[in-house]
């Protein structure tokens, strides 16, 4: 199975990644260390589409972050369309920890302190540049959309109920 979670920053993709890899035993890969170097360098566009073919090669797994190779080689996408003050309030809740240095998902020498306005650019722009892509291309692929906080055991019956209508 494979299972790609996307979401704007702070949407929750991480934690429901981890928590719903547990639930199926499925290993659960962010894009994080693919799109980042160390120092907050960003990734060519070359280093990012081997990165990204490396992880969708994969028998099976859970890829949280935005991509649309990860999506297109899904089985099943998962959106947390969460609203920005949410996703704003998460990310200081999640960085708080880490301003001086990188959260375990992310290469070194990624303190949360030195992209701070980024971010909440990133967050402030989403539903505009990001969000009509991935409703685009989820109208093509098993899925489902979320607004609010998640259920993982509610979800792993549903992806296994709309995967098996697949295969029958």
């Amino acid at each position: 199975m494979k299972i790609h979670i996307t979401g704007n920053a702070g949407s929750g993709k991480t934690t429901l990644a981890k928590q719903l890899g547990q639930a199926l035993n499925i290993p659960v890969q962010s894009l994080d260390g693919v799109v980042w170097k160390d120092g907050w360098v960003a990734a060519s566009k070359e280093e990012r589409a081997l990165g990204e073919q490396k992880l969708v090669r994969q028998k099976q797994w859970i890829i949280e972050g935005v991509s649309k190779t990860a999506r297109d080689s899904a089985d099943y996408v998962i959106f947390l369309d969460v609203p920005r003050h949410i996703c704003i309030s998460r990310c200081i809740k999640r960085n708080l920890p880490y301003l001086f240095r990188s959260r375990p998902e992310l290469p070194d020498n990624c303190p949360e302190i030195l992209i701070i306005p980024r971010l909440f650019k990133i967050i402030w722009k989403f539903p505009e540049l990001a969000k009509p892509n991935i409703l685009q291309s989820m109208k093509y692929k098993k899925g489902v959309v979320f607004s609010k906080v998640v259920n993982v055991d509610e979800l792993v019956a549903k992806i296994e109920a709309d995967l098996s209508a697949c295969w029958e």
